[in-house]
C-alpha cells in the first residue's frame, strides 16, 4: 500500500516573524517595509531557508533580526559588498539587502555604484527617511537643501543626492520607488524586484517620525503619484525614466521607473558558476596548487 506524502504547508506571515520584535519608534515607516517584504515572500512562496537578508548599520539595518530568514548584520555601508559575495557563493539563494539612505548613499555610495554596474542579482531595499535616525537626527545624503538638523542647525547647505537618477545612470536593470504607507503597491514592487534577474533597486520613502518633521507621511501622501496610473508611461524607456526621476515637488513619482531584461546578471555571466552554486561544487584545485598559492601569500 502506497504511503501518502502530505503536501508542503503553505508559508504564512507568521512563519516570517523574527525572533525579536522591532525596536523602531512607534509610527516609523520601517514597520510598513518589513510587512511588505514578508508579504512579498509569502505571496511568492519562497521558502525562508532559501532567503538571506543582509544589512549595514542604522535603524533600518536592524532588519535581519526582525524577519525569519538567514541574515547578516554587517558593517556600515558594506552590505552590498557582503551580499555580492553571498550571491556568488550560492546564486540559488534569494538575496535581499536592506538599509537606509545614510548607510547606502553616504558611506556605502561606492559599493552602490559598482554593484549596479556589475548587475549582481539581488534586491536592494533602501528605507529612505532623509535623516540619520540612529544617531539622533543629523543631515543625510538625501536631506533637502535648507533642512535644519542637529548637524546643520541653520539649514543644510548641501544639495541632496537623487538615488533614482544615480541608479539609472549606473546601470541598474530594475529601478523603482515605493512609499511605506502604501502597502499593496510596495509589496508588488518588492515582488517584481525579487523576481527580476539582475540588480533591483527599490528606494522607499519611509518617514522618520522622531527626527524628520519635514518629510512626514502627511507631506508625502498628496504628492506621491504612481507611474502605473499613467497608461502611456513605458518602463523600458530609459530617457523617460530619467526625466521622471528629476521630478520633486507637487508631484513625486513612485512605482517602477525602469526595467530591462536583456543583460546577464553577474552570476549568469561567470562561467565558473554554470556548473551550479559554488557551495555545491567539488573543489577541483589540486592540493599542490593551493599550497603553493598559500605559501606565496604568506
Amino acid at each position: 500500500m502506497a504511503t501518502e506524502v502530505a503536501a508542503p504547508k503553505a508559508m504564512v506571515m507568521a512563519d516570517l516573524k523574527g525572533k525579536v520584535d522591532p525596536d523602531w519608534c512607534p509610527g516609523c515607516g520601517d514597520f510598513g517595509v518589513l510587512a511588505a517584504v514578508q508579504k512579498a515572500l509569502v505571496e511568492l512562496q519562497i521558502p525562508k531557508h532559501e532567503v538571506v537578508t543582509i544589512s549595514g548599520i542604522g535603524c533600518s539595518s536592524n532588519f535581519p533580526g526582525f524577519i525569519e530568514t538567514y541574515g547578516m548584520h554587517t558593517l556600515h555601508g558594506r552590505s552590498l559588498a557582503v551580499a555580492t559575495g553571498m550571491k556568488l557563493a550560492n546564486h540559488a539563494m534569494t538575496v535581499l539587502v536592506t538599509g537606509g539612505d545614510g548607510d547606502g548613499f553616504g558611506i556605502g555610495g561606492n559599493h552602490f555604484m559598482h554593484t549596479m554596474r556589475r548587475n549582481v542579482d539581488l534586491c536592494y531595499i533602501v528605507m529612505d527617511n532623509q535623516i540619520y535616525g540612529l544617531t539622533t537626527g543629523q543631515t543625510s545624503p538625501t536631506s533637502r537643501l535648507g533642512m535644519k538638523t542637529k548637524s546643520m542647525p541653520f539649514g543644510s547647505i548641501e544639495n541632496p543626492v537623487n538615488p533614482i537618477s544615480i541608479a539609472l545612470a549606473a546601470g541598474a536593470t530594475f529601478v523603482a520607488r515605493g512609499f511605506s504607507a502604501d502597502q499593496k503597491h510596495l509589496t508588488e514592487l518588492i515582488k517584481r524586484g525579487i523576481e527580476h534577474k539582475g540588480f533591483s533597486f527599490i528606494d522607499v520613502f519611509s518617514p522618520c517620525v522622531t527626527y524628520n518633521h519635514d518629510n512626514t507621511f502627511q507631506w508625502f501622501r498628496p504628492r506621491v503619484k504612481k507611474l502605473e496610473d499613467n497608461p502611456e508611461y513605458d518602463p523600458t524607456d530609459w530617457i523617460a525614466a530619467m526625466e521622471k526621476s528629476t521630478l520633486w515637488g507637487d508631484e513625486i513619482p513612485i512605482g517602477r521607473f525602469f526595467e530591462r531584461t536583456d543583460l546577464p546578471s553577474l552570476d549568469g555571466a561567470e562561467p565558473v558558476l554554470s556548473a551550479g552554486p559554488l557551495v555545491h561544487q567539488i573543489n577541483r584545485i589540486p592540493v599542490e596548487v593551493a599550497q603553493s598559492f598559500i605559501a606565496e601569500l604568506m
